[in-house]
């Protein structure tokens, strides 16, 4: 019994042993196995959402691409978090949870930029998963994703703030966040209403799963980095249900969303060949080969046998391009003749 009670205790988490809690106000091992729990959520999904897209075809797998690189991302940042990794001590202003003093100084608490890099990498992808289905210009789509970067930084820096100078920052935050939202329910809305009523729903459906998850992100924030309220561990349950709601949640039910919209409406492909996967081998020679014919009727000059097609002064005849035939096209102009003639 006893080699299977410490078989069981050395299986456990020991994150908080090998890597040290950094504040005087930090998470426990409870807070590391809820992170853990998370971290294993957006990895499972983001490799389901990988292979989601395997089903579909080459050129329409934007929207995959930008959820599996979010949940990626969010992997990343939860298994820093988990490991109790990725985080600083500052100083709080409020003496709301935790002791009074710690060596006859105010505590410090953990602020986990891990948390933040995550953001500012996936709030723009998740903007462009939106903003996208609602064929604004890209100038716009642009501003707006500055925005949102200057939300989160605002959000940091006034984090590893130990003064009420921090309130200044999130204010700011908060203003860029409202941009954001007048440009989805505004000019985004209008926009995607042109393109169709599948489109319209989609985008308004997930902008509005968006849009109300993030506003509680200020929330948490207030109650955690800015006033010191609740404990690191209810901080970690906080953001990782909301996390959880904006990330594999949203993947899943935008992605399906989506299903009905006709994906050509948007122009995301680039037009290349590599777009179209379901042209053959024999279809790309085709055209190869067309474009090779088209040339060396063009570059011929006089009498002469281009790939089979016989010319005589400026009239081409009997010109059989690939299986395809050609029409006699229209006699030369006056000034064409000439030209030839030379």
């Amino acid at each position: 019994m006893n080699a299977a009670a410490q078989l069981l205790k050395r299986a456990g988490n020991e994150a908080l042993r090998i890597n040290p809690t950094v504040a005087d106000i930090d998470i426990t091992t409870h807070g590391s196995d809820w992170l853990w729990a998370v971290f294993s959520v957006m990895a499972l999904s983001g490799l389901i959402t990988m292979f989601w897209s395997l089903k579909v075809s080459r050129g329409e797998r934007a929207f995959h691409y930008l959820s599996a690189a979010i949940l990626a991302t969010a992997s990343v940042a939860y298994f820093s978090m988990a490991s109790d990794l990725g985080a600083t001590p500052i100083r709080v202003e409020f003496l709301n949870y935790g002791p009074d003093q710690v060596n006859g100084q105010r505590p410090t608490r953990s602020i986990w930029y891990a948390r933040y890099i995550d953001w500012t990498i996936t709030t723009p992808l998740l903007l462009l998963e939106i903003l996208l289905v609602s064929g604004l210009p890209l100038s716009t789509v642009f501003i707006t994703i500055f925005f949102d970067i200057v939300m989160i930084i605002t959000g940091l820096i006034g984090a590893l703030v130990e003064s009420t100078y921090k309130w200044g920052f999130y204010t700011m935050g908060c203003v860029a966040m409202f941009y954001v939202f007048w440009v989805i329910y505004g000019p985004g809305l209008k926009s995607a209403s042109h393109l169709g009523a599948d489109f319209k729903k989609s985008y308004l459906y997930s902008s509005l799963l968006l849009t109300v998850l993030w506003t509680l992100y200020p929330v948490a924030w207030g109650l955690a980095d800015g006033s010191n309220t609740i404990s690191p561990d209810g901080e970690m349950v906080f953001y990782g249900v909301l996390d959880l709601l904006a990330k594999p949640v949203f993947a899943l039910f935008h992605l399906f969303s989506l299903r009905r919209c006709n994906y050509s409406s948007l122009h995301l492909k680039s037009g290349k060949f590599s777009d179209y996967e379901d042209l053959s081998a024999n279809h790309y020679r085709t055209m190869e080969g067309g474009k090779a014919t088209e040339a060396g009727i063009i570059a011929g000059n006089g009498n002469g046998n281009v790939n089979g097609a016989h010319t005589t002064g400026t009239t081409t005849t009997g010109a059989n391009v690939t299986g395809a035939n050609v029409l006699d096209p229209a006699p030369a102009t006056t000034m064409q003749q000439a030209h030839i003639a030379q």
